[in-house]
C-alpha cells in the first residue's frame, strides 16, 4: 500500500504546513490553509528527467550565451507583447475572465503557425468542441493536434511520441500529477503540474502555454508562486459585452511588461487591431464639448486616446466624483488644481470622465487632456478634434515634461492631428522643423486655457 502523506497548503500564496495554522507564516492571510493528501511513491512521476548529470558551479566568464531564435508567430500583436516573438523554452502563463476569449487566441495562434507542430491540451473541451471554434474561425492546419487529457503522465507519454514544437495546456488547473492525490486545480495540483511543465519545457527548449482561470477579484486562481514559476504572465482583458480585448504583460523575463496587444472579437475569431486610434478616438460629426485628445505611451507603441468629461451642477448635497479607465485619487488631485491654481468653481459640480474604447490609463501624460476635457465641459466650449496634448500637471499648475514626447508628436502627425500642446520643458534637444504639425510649448495650465478658449 502505498504511503501517504498529509500537507496543508495556502490557497493564497502555496506555502505548505504539517499542521493547520490559523495564520499564514509567509503571506499573513487568515484561514487559508486546506488540507491534501500527498503521495510519496518515486514509481508515480509525471515527467522523468533525461539529465543525468550533476551541474556545477562555473565562472560567469566561462557561460556561453547563446542567442536562439525566436518563433515569430504570424499574429503581430502577440509578437510585440511577448518582446519579439515566442522564446524557445519558455513558460507562459495566460489568464482572463472566462469567455474572454482565452481558448479561442491559442487556438488561433496554433492553426496559424502552419509551419511548426502544435499539440493543443484540453482538459475542459472535448475534442469536437475545440473542432467547431476552428471551424467557425476558417482556419485549418495539418500540423494542429487535438489531445484531451488531464493527467500529466498521459499527457507527456503523447508528446514524446508527437515531438511537438509547441505545446499548449487548457487549462493549468484542470491537470492532475500522480504525486498529488488532491482534487484537480488545488494548491499541490496546481504547482506540481507547473513544475513538471516547466522541467519539460527548459530541457527540451520546446515552448509552452498555459491557460489559467482567474478569481473574482481579478487575480489568477491558485498559489502566487505558480506567477513566480514561469516565465512570462499574458492578462487577456476586456468586456464581455464589447468587441475589443486588450493582451497585456505582467511579467515577463524576455522582454519589456509595458507592452500591450489590441484585438477585436469577430464571429471568425480575434482580428488584430494595428491601428488602436480607430477603437480609442470616436468617430462624430462636429466637435462636442468636455472631449479632448490625450498622447499617451504603452511600452513602445504610441497611442491617441480620447478623454470624455461631463460637469453638471451636483443635484444632491455632496458632489460625485466618477473615473472610469483613470485613477480617481489623481482626478480629485486634478479638480483642486483647477479650482485652486485656474479658478475653475468645481467644488458643487457632478464630474464624470471616460476613457473612450474601455482601456484603463496609468500615464501621467494625459493630465493635461483630462484638465482640458473638464473645462471644456464645464464652459460648453468645444476643443478642436485636429488637437491633442500630452503633459503632466502639477500641483502648481505647470506643465511638466513627458518622456519620448517625440514618438508622441510623430503619432499625433501620422493620424492628421494639426497641432499638439506639450510641455516647453519637453522639447530639449528636439528638432521641431522636422514635423510638419504645429508644435505648440506652454509651461502653466493658465496658458493652454488661454490658448484653447480664449
Amino acid at each position: 500500500m502505498a504511503k501517504t502523506k498529509t500537507l496543508y497548503f495556502c490557497q493564497n500564496c502555496g506555502a505548505e504546513s504539517p499542521k493547520w495554522v490559523g495564520k499564514c507564516p509567509a503571506c499573513g492571510e487568515w484561514n487559508t490553509f486546506v488540507e491534501e493528501v500527498v503521495q510519496k511513491e518515486k514509481s508515480a512521476s509525471g515527467y522523468i528527467s533525461s539529465r543525468h548529470t550533476v551541474n556545477k558551479p562555473i565562472a560567469i566568464q566561462e557561460v556561453e550565451a547563446s542567442k536562439e531564435a525566436r518563433i515569430i508567430v504570424p499574429d503581430g500583436e502577440l509578437n510585440r507583447v511577448l518582446g519579439g516573438g515566442i522564446v524557445p523554452g519558455s513558460l507562459v502563463l495566460i489568464g482572463g475572465e472566462p469567455g474572454i476569449g482565452k481558448s479561442t487566441l491559442m487556438l488561433q495562434i496554433a492553426l496559424n503557425l502552419s509551419h511548426k507542430r502544435v499539440l493543443y491540451v484540453s482538459g475542459e473541451e472535448s475534442a469536437q468542441q475545440i473542432k467547431m471554434r476552428a471551424d467557425r474561425m476558417e482556419h485549418s492546419s495539418e500540423n494542429c493536434f487535438i489531445l484531451t487529457e488531464t493527467a500529466t503522465t498521459d499527457i507527456f507519454k503523447e508528446v514524446k511520441e508527437l515531438d511537438p514544437d509547441i505545446l499548449v495546456i487548457d487549462s493549468i488547473q484542470t491537470l492532475t500529477s500522480p504525486k498529488m492525490e488532491s482534487a484537480a486545480g488545488s494548491v499541490g495540483q496546481v504547482k506540481e503540474c507547473t513544475a513538471e511543465l516547466m522541467r519539460f519545457a527548459k530541457e527540451n527548449k520546446i515552448p509552452v502555454f498555459l491557460i489559467g482561470h482567474i478569481t473574482k477579484d481579478g487575480a489568477i486562481a491558485g498559489p502566487k508562486v505558480l506567477e513566480h514559476m514561469v516565465d512570462a504572465v499574458l492578462q487577456f482583458e476586456g468586456d464581455r459585452h464589447l468587441s475589443y480585448r486588450i493582451l497585456r504583460t505582467t511579467k515577463n523575463r524576455f522582454g519589456s511588461t509595458n507592452e500591450l496587444g489590441i484585438y477585436e472579437m469577430l464571429n471568425n475569431g480575434l482580428r488584430q487591431v494595428s491601428n488602436p486610434s480607430e477603437i480609442l478616438i470616436s468617430q462624430k460629426e462636429g466637435d462636442v464639448s468636455g472631449t479632448a485628445i490625450g498622447a499617451t505611451l504603452e511600452g513602445n507603441r504610441p497611442l491617441l486616446i480620447e478623454i470624455q468629461a461631463l460637469v453638471s451642477t451636483a443635484t444632491y448635497g455632496t458632489p460625485q466624483r466618477s473615473a472610469t479607465g483613470f485613477d480617481s485619487k489623481r482626478l480629485n488631485m486634478l479638480l483642486a488644481v483647477l479650482e485652486k491654481r485656474g479658478g475653475f468653481r468645481l467644488g458643487i459640480q457632478d464630474v464624470f470622465l471616460n476613457i473612450a474604447g474601455g482601456i484603463r490609463v496609468e500615464d501621467p501624460a494625459i493630465d493635461l487632456a483630462v484638465c482640458v476635457a473638464i473645462i471644456s465641459s464645464l464652459e460648453e466650449i468645444s476643443v478642436s478634434s485636429k488637437a491633442c496634448m500630452a503633459g503632466e500637471v502639477g500641483l502648481g499648475g505647470e506643465i511638466r515634461a513627458v518622456n519620448r514626447i517625440d514618438n508622441r508628436i510623430a503619432e499625433a502627425e501620422k493620424l492628421g492631428f494639426e497641432v499638439i500642446i506639450v510641455s516647453r520643458f519637453s522639447l530639449k534637444g528636439i528638432d521641431q522643423s522636422k514635423y510638419n504639425i504645429e508644435i505648440k510649448a506652454c509651461s502653466r495650465l493658465s496658458e493652454v486655457v488661454s490658448y484653447l478658449f480664449g
